[in-house]
């Protein structure tokens, strides 16, 4: 994909997340790889509402989160997106801060992940081709050091189905390119959605 249509592709994503109320007001971040050797980073400046940014606002990062082009400043938690890219062989890292994502993560974070299971979608997420099984989504405590949080979240990446928590902060998905890690944002906020409604139910009765 030419560097015009992984910008294209990487606003458009930003405005769809944008529009369901997953990156409110100046919240969210995303990236995506536009080279591996060296890595850089395609990403949204900090600081920017995700819903209006422009190509022209774009930044491109090196594997130490250094600005290389554009002229906005890159997030602390660019970090966060180099430890998965690099752990992980992501293509693109898509951080969200749904409501949902933002209370389970801190109603669930003694219990170190969040289970979700027997959804059929379930299925959406690569390597999962069965709605009879489960997940277990992990979540990290939040840190203002990004250093640390990076080195945390790395502990847990291993086993993380395309997916992780931040306590009280939200979500981060990734995938193989962004059309995949758009999906596994899609799918883990859906369930997501369920598990919130099943708690609501299950402290009713």
């Amino acid at each position: 994909m030419s560097a015009d249509h992984q910008a294209s592709a990487l606003i458009s994503t930003m405005q769809a997340l944008h529009r369901r109320g997953w990156c409110d007001g100046t919240g969210g971040n995303f990236s995506v790889v536009v080279d591996r050797e060296p890595l850089q980073l395609l990403m949204a400046p900090s600081g920017v509402d995700k819903g209006t940014v422009t190509r022209g606002d774009l930044i491109v990062v090196n594997g130490e989160g250094k600005v290389m082009k554009g002229n906005g400043r890159a997030s602390a938690e660019t970090l966060m997106h180099l430890r998965i890219v690099e752990q992980c062989g992501a293509g693109a890292v898509l951080h969200t801060h749904s409501i949902n994502a933002t209370w389970l993560s801190r109603r669930f974070l003694d219990q170190g992940s969040l289970v979700l299971e027997g959804w059929e979608m379930l299925k959406g997420l690569q390597g999962i081709n069965t709605h009879a099984t489960s997940i277990e989504l992990p979540i990290i405590n939040n840190d203002q050091n990004l250093e640390t949080l990076s080195e945390t979240a790395g502990q847990r990446l291993e086993q993380a189905p395309h997916g992780l928590l931040v306590s009280g902060h939200g979500l981060y998905a990734w995938g193989a390119d962004l059309q995949q890690a758009r999906r596994h944002t899609e799918i883990h906020e859906f369930l997501l959605e369920l598990a919130w409604r099943q708690t609501l139910v299950t402290n009713r009765l």
